[in-house]
């Protein structure tokens, strides 16, 4: 028989474990009229039967350590599986459901805290509690089934988790972290404090405050409520010094808590999930853009495309907001790029994040599995993007009640049909209007690929639907008289359907376009350089020590020397400058061996390599087959 410590007057029950013919998963409620604190208490228990829902009423002796969990063991003990820790979760939404989805790969066994009954993660936890997550008591109850207890949202209880924490019960991350992380003002405090770049921020708790506020950033200015802001729910502009007073009004006035910040002018919305294991190790996955819709996210696009200075100052900043909390998990940090290049911290949300839904589909380790291995003390998994390019699209309410839910049955259906889409629907009972209730993540082999693929699912016409495809491979030569052997290279990869650009770059007569040719590549979406050199050949070799892209040389047939100069100048390239090379005037085998290389991320353009071998291996057994039939002389002489 199942066992209960909780002081509720009641609980739902509905299990496989300990009663006959139930079905998962458990649910028991925290709090009311009655509840009270006691060794015995009298239960009422919902069974499924084949007459339908009866009620057994039964006594039970509840007994619990301090913790109440199974998961304390002897460290001598056996550990059947992954881990034996039950992780308790406070909130039952969209996050915590895909945690359980991500719990039930290594058998993690999951319970979660949340006001609803049939909330998201209800249907999939190990056991579902009924009880408000910033409720001291039903948190301190709740407290008692987990070997450790972790959020899906910050709006908690965190003084009681503090305490909770003084009594050793294991929190991550740390309710201190919590605490900073709830208070938007205390937080802007917090990362200043640790050199961390962000848009300059004031308090404003009376009209003196907004005065100087006005004087100091002048308008249009951001003003922002401390807490239980989220979705845009809590901002409000002020467009002059008139406005001021309204937008204080809409946010529920002084005595709310309010801050304001100087209005950030940026050109993009960047996020980083960053990852921070028990032993202190941090890995971060790789930055991201985020599209937002009525100031809620709408769109992720992964990875982002910025260049690579923006990449490496925002994981930076990431760690290091990170590093200066305490606790493990998964955290989400939320960054401006400015109009001016600059790189700022909007806010961190120290749980799973919207901007890292797409991980479960495009990263070798998923935000929520990665999250369930740094709370329980796993080592933490590689962060890395397992395909080129992947956009995640957020399900969100167009129209309140069952035409909103038509609509987005509609829009999955669509996902459904298309490769690389992969739903998720949030099965939240209730529409609403930008309510959040699903998302759809879109992978493929390259950026464009993906938006194109996005564009058909929303049934829209892209503008850049008629401009090339972003070029992959770039062919370049030294001069035009080049152009007749590197046009082969193009012919391949035309038949390939590999976009490509194709130019003049000389090493000798132009270094500067050179230069800057091969520098901005990378940025343009180039993965590999195909470059013709006649002569002293050195083209190649200069374009391959300005950029970490794979080179391909293509020796130039000359009249003095036929060509053998420039092979052997492409060949002896110093160590560490790596060239590889073909045949003198062969570009076409250049072009299919860039080809192949590209094939190795693109199962499509691998299947057209492998159809262009067999029609190879055929060409060759019907020019062996004609030959042995007409002979020789026939086949020479048709």
């Amino acid at each position: 028989m199942l066992l209960c410590s909780a002081t509720p007057c009641s609980f739902t029950l509905s299990s496989k474990r300990g009663l006959p013919n139930l079905a998962a998963p458990s649910r028991f409620y925290f709090g009311g009229e009655n509840s009270t604190l006691g060794l015995v208490q009298r239960h009422s228990y919902r069974m499924a039967s084949p007459s339908g829902i009866r009620s057994l009423k039964l006594e039970a002796t509840l007994q619990s350590d301090s913790h109440g969990s199974s998961s304390h063991r002897n460290e001598d003990s056996t550990i059947h599986g992954v881990s034996e820790t039950i992780v308790g979760v406070l909130g039952g939404g969209q996050l915590g459901r895909m945690l359980c989805q991500a719990a039930s790969l290594m058998a993690i066994k999951v319970v979660t805290l949340d006001p609803l009954e049939n909330s998201p993660a209800s249907s999939l936890s190990y056991q579902h509690f009924v009880g408000r997550f910033d409720d001291g008591d039903a948190v301190r109850e709740f407290s008692k089934k987990c070997g450790v207890l972790t959020i899906e949202i910050e709006h908690v209880d965190a003084i009681t988790l503090e305490k909770l924490e003084e009594q050793g019960v294991d929190c991550q991350p740390k309710p201190s972290t919590i605490r900073i992380i709830q208070d938007k003002y205390i937080q802007k405090v917090h990362f200043s404090q640790h050199g961390i770049p962000l848009p300059d921020f004031l308090k404003m708790d009376n009209p003196e405050s907004a005065e100087e506020a006005a004087n100091l950033f002048g308008f249009p200015m951001m003003v922002k409520s401390r807490r239980q802001a989220y979705d845009g729910r809590g901002n409000a502009i002020a467009h002059c010094k008139e406005e001021l007073p309204s937008a204080i009004a809409a946010l529920g006035g002084y005595e709310r808590g309010l801050y304001v910040e100087r209005w950030t002018s940026f050109t993009k919305e960047l996020a980083v999930i960053v990852a921070r294991g028990r032993d202190g190790s941090v890995l971060c996955y790789p930055v991201v853009e985020t599209i937002h819709k009525d100031s809620i996210c709408h769109i992720v696009e992964a990875p982002a495309d910025v260049p690579e200075k923006i990449r490496k100052s925002s994981v930076d900043i990431a760690r290091r907001a990170v590093s200066s909390l305490e606790g493990a998990g998964v955290f989400a940090v939320e960054l401006f790029l400015t109009n001016d290049g600059q790189v700022l911290l909007n806010e961190v949300a120290p749980r799973p994040h919207n901007s890292g839904h797409h991980t479960i589909e495009s990263c070798y380790t998923s935000q929520y599995e990665q999250h369930l291995r740094a709370v329980i003390g796993l080592p933490l998994g590689e962060t890395s993007m397992k395909t080129p390019a992947a956009i995640m699209y957020n399900i969100l309410g167009e129209e309140e009640g069952e035409r909103g839910f038509y609509l987005a049955h509609q829009l999955m259906k669509k996902a459904l049909s298309i490769s690389g889409a992969t739903v998720h629907w949030y099965d939240k009972p209730e529409m609403r209007k930008l309510r959040k209730m699903g998302h759809i993540t879109l992978v493929g082999p390259s950026r464009s690929h993906v938006r194109k693929n996005l564009d058909l699912m929303l049934n829209r016409k892209s503008i850049k639907n008629n401009t090339p495809d972003t070029p992959q491979v770039a062919i370049i030569m030294g001069s035009d008289s080049d152009l007749p052997t590197m046009k082969d290279a193009a012919e391949i990869l035309n038949t390939f359907h590999v976009p490509f650009e194709i130019t003049i770059v000389s090493a000798h007569r132009t270094p500067e376009r050179m230069y800057s040719f091969a520098l901005s590549a990378k940025e343009r979406g180039i993965q590999i350089i195909i470059a013709g050199a006649g002569g002293a050949a050195h083209l190649p070799g200069m374009v391959a020590s300005l950029t970490p892209l794979p080179v391909i040389g293509v020796p130039i047939r000359t009249s003095s020397l036929d060509g053998v100069d420039s092979l052997l100048s492409i060949v002896q390239m110093p160590k560490g400058i790596p060239v590889a090379t073909v045949a003198i005037g062969n570009a076409a085998n250049a072009a299919l061996l860039a080809v192949r290389m590209l094939a190795t991320r693109n199962d499509e353009l691998w299947e057209r390599v492998m159809k262009h071998q067999e029609e190879l291996k055929d060409t060759v057994l019907k020019k062996a087959e004609k030959l042995e039939r007409e002979g020789w002389e026939k086949y020479l002489n048709p």
